[in-house]
């Protein structure tokens, strides 16, 4: 083994930290004995020459050895070298024109260059993996599916293996791995796609285990969403319900054949058309597929995957582990912690693969959003807290990409609240936070949470981390006035939770009892460096609540504030003084005297607060705002149209600066001046177009515009505004929606914003 290893000149090849010369010592340490020693080197691997995915010429040198040790029977740990090489050969660039368009001088020619060798040197080596599918390590076979699936050039015969293999295979995650690699040839290959949808469609109903019919689904549903069944809720429903009905523990599928099956070459003997299903020992399966850790995600449980308790990272030897009796190792490595993550996660799960399973299904399903919500709002309902947890995980990117009616579903996420499951708890928590007015339906839940917690503003602590802010919050953010008592005493303590005092205007009214302490917290603030950091939600709740017996308190800071992080502060306090309006006109002097301020944001900040003081006289401003106008800066530009748009009528004189705005190349800007323009001259006509054409070159001005819009009402939208507004009420995903998933946790509140200036500029008809 490991053959000319030597001879290959590490040092001057490199990797993520430098030169490779230590390269050969990981290689070597993946075939060792000693189980700790091998997971230090798989953690180097991943860390150094595949570090986040990326392929170095070090990388490229490895390939032949990795090959080599995944060959040998009696290299330990196989599984995990196969899910390396996987994730090493894995990037597609066939069909790409990325590498056409590269200059091969620069960096990124040669890192794509280097992917694409990568790609075909796995796929040179890829036969060894047909030779694993049958492997006597259950690791092994559970990775080799998916390598074959994503690396071998040979779709035709990787097909027919992986579905004779299931005909055999008696491991239950290992005969998922097989169904769902036999999806993944057919997403790669459209040629093979019909012949495998037929096979996928027989398989889901003719399997006798629930969980091969669903893994037969998912599937399906990946590869030919159309061809779902118009019932797939119910179906799913009924398979959860076999599953958690099945005896003797999480049995895994079991074995199948039968007439009609055209992947299954095993023979009926008997006549009787029904294959036998062989009694399985329960299992904690690792997970379906091949996860690569390449990115440091959330590994399958690999090697050595004996379970103990204790948090991450401070694991402690076992008697034996699952394969030879060896003891589990102790190295403090990125593997091992997320190795151990996942087990925590999955801990006394049995059928953990399910929830794999119906991710991989919800994502399919993609806009079936009616489906969806049934097959979750069954998930909720299930016996098993950890299914219920996985549902409340899966309504994450369910509501956070597509509309829909959602008041069952969170219903159900609020009647979690009251599990004495820890982490169950913190998830439908932390999913209703980011609802604000969408969790109406869950506030008598939340309510009845924050009752019964004796400290509901502190994040409950999952697993040795803190989890989310809590019920409180998005109580807080629903505007529900039963936050209040529970807010008043968070605001006691010595460093309240930002998150809540940010939520605290969504109360509006209902939150006029809290005044009193938050001018006191504010009061109390020193005037020094740290004062930016900790008076902006303060403030903020402040203005929300438009407590004008705050103004003293306000003054002190606008008067006192130092200079680290100045204009935060001033325009926080400005911002503050403008909502109180007239009543605070004894801050007029200080805003006089900031309108000449040199930060264009603070001078704004004072032309639009001593605006309100003073009953709308914009005559004394409007000098100052149209010279910002006619800045260079564009965010000045942007601050003092949305000032002259606020005063409306009086502001008319500033019409000319607000029209060479209308055509500058930053859309934000001139959306806010065509948003201006058509406030302070009483005329849409003009700034129409411009809104419209912002409306369609990028979606999130959208929000901006129909609130424009939804101040003039029908008729004046009517035509081409209209059928935008129209057709946006008509989408089902989100405007804001982020193709990779993640996002601002306003997100859907933004876009509920949105859909409601949309129906109230299109008028009655259209709520």
């Amino acid at each position: 083994m490991f053959t000319g290893i030597d001879e290959v000149d590490w040092a001057s090849l490199g990797h993520a930290y430098g030169p490779a010369d230590d390269v050969p010592a990981l290689l070597r340490g993946l075939a060792s004995d000693d189980p700790a020693e091998r997971e230090r080197a798989l953690d180097g691997m991943y860390g150094t020459v595949h570090h986040q995915g990326d392929v170095y010429d070090s990388t490229l040198a490895c390939i032949p050895f990795l090959l080599e040790l995944v060959a040998s029977p009696d290299v330990q740990d196989r599984g995990c070298i196969v899910e390396l090489l996987a994730g090493i050969g894995g990037i597609d660039l066939s069909g790409d024109d990325e590498l056409q368009e590269l200059d091969p001088e620069d960096e990124e020619f040669e890192d794509a260059a280097n992917y694409a060798m990568a790609a075909a040197a796995v796929a040179a080596g890829a036969d060894v993996f047909l030779g694993l599918v049958g492997d006597q390590d259950r690791e092994v076979r559970l990775a080799a599916p998916g390598a074959l699936a994503s690396l071998h050039g040979d779709p035709v015969r990787v097909r027919d293996l992986l579905r004779e293999r299931l005909t055999v295979e008696l491991d239950g995650e290992v005969r998922l791995a097989l169904v769902e690699a036999v999806g993944r040839v057919a997403l790669r290959y459209e040629s093979l796609r019909e012949e495998t949808v037929g096979w996928l469609g027989w398989l889901s109903g003719a399997a006798q285990d629930p969980a091969l019919r669903l893994a037969a689904l998912a599937q399906l549903a990946r590869c030919a969403p159309a061809r779902l069944p118009e019932d797939v809720a119910t179906t799913v429903t009924g398979l959860l319900a076999e599953l958690r009905e099945a005896t003797g523990g999480p049995a895994g599928p079991g074995a199948l054949s039968g007439p009609g099956d055209p992947g299954c070459p095993i023979e009926d003997p008997d006549g009787t058309g029904c294959g036998r299903e062989p009694a399985l020992p329960p299992a904690m399966p690792s997970s379906l597929g091949s996860a690569s850790l390449a990115g440091y995600n959330i590994p399958p449980t690999p090697c050595n995957s004996a379970k103990t308790g204790g948090a991450p990272g401070m694991r402690e030897p076992v008697a034996a582990a699952e394969s030879g009796g060896e003891p589990r190792p102790v190295a403090p490595t990125l593997v091992g912690h997320l190795r151990d993550l996942r087990e925590e996660q999955r801990a006394g799960r049995g059928t953990a693969w399910a929830d794999d399973l119906l991710r991989t299904l919800h994502g399919a399903l993609d806009d079936r959003v009616d489906d969806r919500i049934a097959l979750i709002s069954a998930q909720l309902r299930s016996p098993d807290p950890a299914q219920r947890t996985d549902a409340v995980w899966m309504c994450g990117s369910l509501v956070r990409t597509w509309r829909g009616g959602y008041a069952e579903v969170v219903r159900l996420v609020g009647a979690q609240l009251g599990t004495p499951d820890v982490r169950l708890r913190a998830a439908a928590a932390g999913w209703l936070e980011g609802l604000f007015s969408l969790a109406a339906p869950a506030a008598d839940a939340l309510a009845a949470r924050v009752a019964v917690d004796p400290a509901p503003w502190a994040p409950e602590w999952v697993g040795g981390r803190p989890g989310a802010a809590g019920a409180l919050l998005a109580l807080t953010r629903a505007g529900d006035a039963r936050a209040v008592p529970a807010l008043a005493l968070a605001l006691e303590e010595p460093e309240p939770n930002g998150k809540l005092l940010y939520a605290i205007p969504h109360l509006a009214e209902a939150g006029a009892p809290l005044v009193p302490s938050l001018c006191r917290r504010l009061g109390a603030l020193p005037l020094d460096d740290e004062l930016g950091e900790r008076c902006g939600p303060l403030l903020l709740s402040l203005a929300g609540l438009r407590a004008v017996e705050a103004l003293p308190e306000v003054l002190r800071v606008l008067r006192g504030a130092p200079v680290f992080r100045r204009d935060w502060v001033l325009e926080s306090a400005l911002r503050a003084v403008a909502a109180f309006g007239p009543a605070a006109r004894e801050a007029a002097p200080d805003l006089r005297r900031l309108l000449d301020d040199p930060s264009a944001g603070t001078a704004t900040a004072a032309a639009r607060a001593l605006w309100a003081v003073e009953g709308g006289d914009a005559g004394a401003v409007l000098p100052r705002l149209r010279g910002l106008l006619l800045s260079g800066d564009c965010l000045s530009r942007r601050s003092a149209a949305r000032a002259l748009g606020a005063f409306g009528g009086p502001a008319a004189g500033a019409a000319p600066e607000l029209r060479a705005c209308l055509t500058v190349p930053d859309v934000w800007l001139r959306v806010d001046a065509a948003a201006a323009l058509c406030r302070v001259t009483g005329d849409l006509d003009e700034a129409l177009p411009v809104l419209t054409s912002a409306w369609q070159e990028n979606r999130h001005t959208r929000l901006r515009v129909a609130e424009c819009l939804a101040e003039w009402g029908p008729p004046a939208v009517a035509g081409a505004p209209a059928r935008l507004l129209q057709a946006e009420l008509a989408r089902t995903r989100r405007h804001n929606a982020s193709p990779g998933g993640g996002g601002s946790d306003h997100d859907i509140h933004d876009d509920e914003c949105l859909l409601a200036f949309c129906r109230e500029a299109l008028g009655p008809a259209a709520r």
